[in-house]
């Protein structure tokens, strides 16, 4: 792997980040939110510019194809169980009535899993709202975010749009967070630190006992949100979330959802874990339960007992992206290597141009620029899709 730290003066970014970044707001755009809103308003050359470092390119083309393998919103190809499906259907029925009872039930079923009550719970139609919502309620009135800079921007942009400064933090060499430059960017006026673990775009770990000792120190000043939409992707034996500290009374609050190992991201439901009184102040805002459907949790609820197919598509996944890793490298591309369902690696092409002509081989994926290089993501589908992907690729690049 390259040493990312060559192409990029770290010390120059920090410097240039706590300028600039003060002064972003929020765009009206995909931004890492794997669904787009709406299409976005540019810059001249193409691209959605997230930090003086970080940005995302992006095509109308791209966007307005129907490709025969989307890889661009980290989906899973496998979803939705047929179990899930099966309860959908007998839930549709009901469609009438609200669902508040379904919900407590399955956030009973959530906390027996987490090893926590239900008041130390929250729910949300996807993690990426509670996200949002979070930021909404913590920057009503000012001060700064600190995370990671590339990383998953749901949250950042929103509290950006609130009055927030955000303190980016580059990823080290290793594509790890880098924790001791993170607690260090916290002062008076941080609200909250956001880590997202494994990180999106990049799909790269930060070591869970150093993670752990970074959310076990720092909460006690300040809240830290880990977002874990991921980590289901990892090892069972390198599954370490960051819900032990919650249940030490600590200030941390985890998010995860039901759009990826689950394959329910268009029926949008996920959930948030974290201290009742923290809850409470969401909750008393945003109401977050009640933007999600009767069929929704059915489905939710169906998909957590079928552990089968969960295990079915970590290993699709794990087998896929190692196929595409090997691919990738016997094309003379650089991957990084991914603890998730998507992978970057950089490529030497214009982004937009490389977006559109993806699109036309009918193959989506996102292109991003940062430490100073353009880069493709392109998330894990079947087996049939990742061939047709390596296929437009190599048309692409020649």
């Amino acid at each position: 792997m390259k040493d990312i730290s060559r192409t990029l003066n770290r010390r120059q970014w920090m410097r240039t980040t706590a300028l600039a970044a003060g002064s972003l707001g929020l765009v009206p755009v995909s931004g890492l939110c794997e669904t787009p809103r709406v299409l976005p308003q540019l810059s001249p050359q193409g691209d959605l510019r997230l930090s003086p470092f970080f940005s995302e390119y992006v095509s109308g083309r791209a966007f307005a194809a129907a490709p025969s393998a989307k890889l661009n919103a980290n989906e899973n190809p496998y979803g939705p169980s047929a179990k899930a499906m099966e309860a959908l259907r007998e839930a549709a029925p009901g469609g009438n009535r609200y669902a508040w009872r379904e919900l407590l039930s399955l956030m009973e079923q959530i906390a027996e899993k987490e090893g926590l009550g239900t008041d130390h719970l929250i729910m949300g139609p996807g993690s990426s709202d509670l996200l949002e919502k979070t930021a909404m309620v913590l920057f009503q009135h000012g001060g700064n975010i600190v995370s990671a800079d590339p990383s998953y921007m749901s949250m950042i942009q929103v509290a950006q749009a609130c009055g927030a400064q955000w303190k980016p933090i580059p990823l080290k060499p290793d594509w790890s967070h880098d924790l001791d430059a993170m607690e260090a960017a916290v002062d008076s006026d941080t609200k909250l630190v956001y880590i997202c673990n494994p990180n999106n775009p990049t799909g790269t770990l930060t070591d869970a006992n150093a993670l752990l000792d970074f959310c076990s120190r720092v909460s006690e000043n300040v809240p830290v949100f880990v977002d874990e939409a991921y980590l289901d992707f990892l090892e069972p034996d390198a599954q370490h979330s960051m819900v032990s500290l919650i249940r030490e009374g600590k200030n941390v609050i985890v998010a995860r959802t039901f759009s990826k190992i689950h394959g329910l991201a268009g029926l949008r439901i996920g959930y948030a874990l974290g201290l009742p009184g923290t809850l409470e102040a969401l909750q008393a805002i945003t109401r977050a339960g009640m933007g999600i459907s009767g069929t929704s949790i059915a489905a939710a609820a169906a998909s957590m007992a079928d552990l089968p197919f969960l295990e079915q598509s970590r290993i699709g996944n794990r087998e896929v992206r190692q196929q595409v890793f090997e691919g990738l490298k016997s094309m003379g591309l650089d991957p990084v290597p991914s603890y998730s369902s998507f992978m970057i690696f950089p490529i030497e092409m214009e982004g937009k141009a490389f977006l559109e002509k993806m699109a036309g081989y009918e193959v989506g994926v996102r292109a991003f620029r940062f430490f100073d290089r353009n880069w493709c993501r392109v998330s894990m589908g079947t087996e049939a899709e990742m061939v047709l992907f390596l296929e437009a690729l190599g048309k692409t690049l020649i």
